[in-house]
């Protein structure tokens, strides 16, 4: 920190209250020092006891101008007439110009327009009571200068000390909503790693699952089989840490976009998925229509996700088929997976998981639909819809 800076935290430590008392007490002390010590000119009445009050009353109010501007105001100037009548040799117009510059400072344009007259009126006031050798043309002029000046240099610090604390606030504001938008950044991008991250190892543990059961189940029997199933745990293991090492790079490479990454799948990678699930034991039968045409990455990757996680649940709760339907319609890509159910109903059905929650939270980030549920003949389908450009509500809500 600066100086300048350590200046400036330093003053607004201050109590205003004690500057205030502070001015006021100077302001007596300079019309005390001038009753006490200054000769006596024509005209002017010997220093009484009176005169200390009337200074009194003249300068020690200006302690409470911020609380109650007008009343002081209107305190100060009908002082400075008692005191003026009395014909003593201190000037209180110096207590005068300070009232009107604080005033202006700190109560306002119209509080500071009132002092400025009540100023003006009650020294105009007292130059007129003064004996004829004391006033001439310079004085009403000087007096009348100093005020207008002490006037305009309160109300234009106030002024800018407004513009200033305005744009500390915009410049303070800004700051915040930047954080505040990094702070999301950082929210969403570690709500899509932990879907991502969902996705990687809910299919991979899942195809392992099986796999190693069935391995483990006909090892003695049919040891051809089991080194299959191993195959597939191995080759599924292989790209699980393939995909999770692309999203821990994605956190390592801490703003450098020339970062070595493994590229994000897409519906074009949906048939190696398929043949992943069947090697693992689930029948796919996959239907793919239309033409992929400027389908931005981004719904591809979902779309891919929803068919990975829609797989994995059958796999894992569904039936020993399953049915993955992709069209690609105009401005809009279709996902429908599908199954019958097990072979052998179960006495429970199985719970949703986080699965279908990634499914929907993918859906939501391109304001597309998606239907899921159960079958009354037993089975689960899930049918999604990603717009990915203009395209009429009612095509994406007929999904």
């Amino acid at each position: 920190m600066d100086l300048a800076a350590r200046v400036r935290s330093a003053w607004r430590a201050v109590d205003r209250r004690a500057v205030d008392a502070a001015l006021a007490l100077i302001l007596l002390g300079l019309m005390i020092a001038e009753l006490v010590a200054r000769p006596l000119q024509n005209g002017e009445a010997p220093t009484r006891p009176v005169a200390f009050v009337w200074a009194a009353i003249v300068t020690l109010p200006i302690a409470v101008h911020r609380r109650w501007p007008i009343a002081v105001s209107l305190v100060v100037g009908a002082a400075i007439l008692g005191y003026s009548a009395g014909h003593f040799v201190a000037f209180p117009g110096y207590a005068a110009f300070a009232l009107t510059f604080v005033v202006s400072l700190h109560s306002g344009r119209g509080r500071g327009l009132v002092a400025f007259a009540c100023m003006t009126l009650a020294l105009g006031v007292a130059i007129a009571l003064q004996a004829a050798p004391m006033v001439t043309a310079s004085t009403w002029v000087t007096t009348a200068l100093a005020l207008l000046v002490a006037w305009l240099a309160g109300d234009n610090l106030r002024v800018r000390r407004q513009r200033w604390a305005a744009l500390r606030a915009r410049a303070e504001r800004l700051e915040a909503e930047r954080e505040e938008r990094a702070r999301q950044a950082v929210v969403a991008e570690r709500l899509r790693i932990a879907r991502e991250l969902h996705d990687v190892v809910a299919h991979a543990m899942s195809v392992i699952a099986v796999q190693a059961g069935v391995a483990n189940h006909v090892i003695d029997s049919r040891p051809d089989q089991a080194r299959a199933a191993l195959a597939t745990v191995e080759t599924n293991t292989r790209a699980a840490l393939v995909e999770m090492r692309r999203l821990l790079g994605v956190l390592r490479q801490a703003g450098e976009p020339s970062a070595s990454l493994v590229p994000a799948p897409g519906l074009a990678d949906v048939p190696e998925l398929a043949d992943q699930f069947r090697a693992a034991g689930l029948d796919v039968d996959l239907d793919v229509s239309g033409e992929p045409d400027g389908v931005p990455d981004g719904v591809e990757l979902s779309a891919y996700r929803i068919v990975q996680e829609g797989l994995t649940n059958v796999l894992r709760h569904g039936g020993p088929r399953a049915r993955v339907r992709i069209a690609y319609e105009p401005g809009v890509v279709r996902v429908a997976i599908g199954d019958d159910g097990p072979a052998t109903p179960r006495a429970t059905p199985p719970e949703p998981g986080h699965g279908l929650i990634g499914m929907r939270e993918r859906v939501a980030v391109f304001g597309g639909s998606i239907t899921a549920g159960r079958r009354p003949g037993g089975g689960f389908d899930v049918a999604a819809a990603l717009p990915y450009g203009a395209v009429p509500a009612e095509v994406v809500n007929a999904a």
